[in-house]
């Protein structure tokens, strides 16, 4: 058991305005990120509706790497975010499938899904929730997230992210 618990700790690093996390293909681990994310940006102190656009930014791109880009096979999906002045950047990145046309995929409703499960709403809600999006991709070697979001924590007549408490 401490053996296992040692493995975990060694695939989150965090350092300063940093953080790294490799996590399964699992969608059970999309919750994982989404509050290691949450608990990684607080440190900005943002706003409820700020901490509520990344979960949800941040849960669609770890879903869309699991279900669409592993397929259900195993593989990891690496989250790497960083806080620089009031702006937070996330990276989420699989080696699976990739994207053959990211233009399309990034189409609201457009899903490769044939079940009726999917909606094909997730680049969208990641395009509404943060302030940028961009999708790189190459087919068979898997896709990389990059989205960026401006903390407004320093406007309305507030202190800056890092003062507030």
């Amino acid at each position: 058991m401490e053996d296992k618990k040692e493995e975990k700790n060694e695939n989150i690093q965090a350092a300063g305005d940093h953080f790294a996390l490799e996590i399964d293909s699992d969608s059970r681990n999309e919750e994982f990120a989404r509050v290691v994310t949450a608990v990684f940006l607080s440190r900005l102190n943002p706003t409820l509706e700020e901490l509520d656009d990344v979960k949800t930014a941040v849960s669609e791109a770890v879903t869309n790497a699991v279900i669409h880009g592993y397929e259900g096979k195993d593989g990891t999906v690496r989250l790497e975010g960083k806080t620089e002045d009031n702006i937070f950047t996330i990276q989420v990145q699989d080696q699976g499938k990739g994207i053959v046309n990211i233009k399309r995929a990034m189409e609201p409703m457009f899903t490769t899904d044939t079940t009726g499960e999917r909606s094909g709403m997730g680049f969208a809600f990641m395009e509404a929730f943060m302030d940028e999006l961009e999708v790189e991709s190459i087919p068979g070697k898997g896709t990389r997230v990059h989205m960026w979001k401006k903390m407004r924590c320093g406007e309305i007549g507030r202190a800056s992210c890092r003062e507030r408490v």
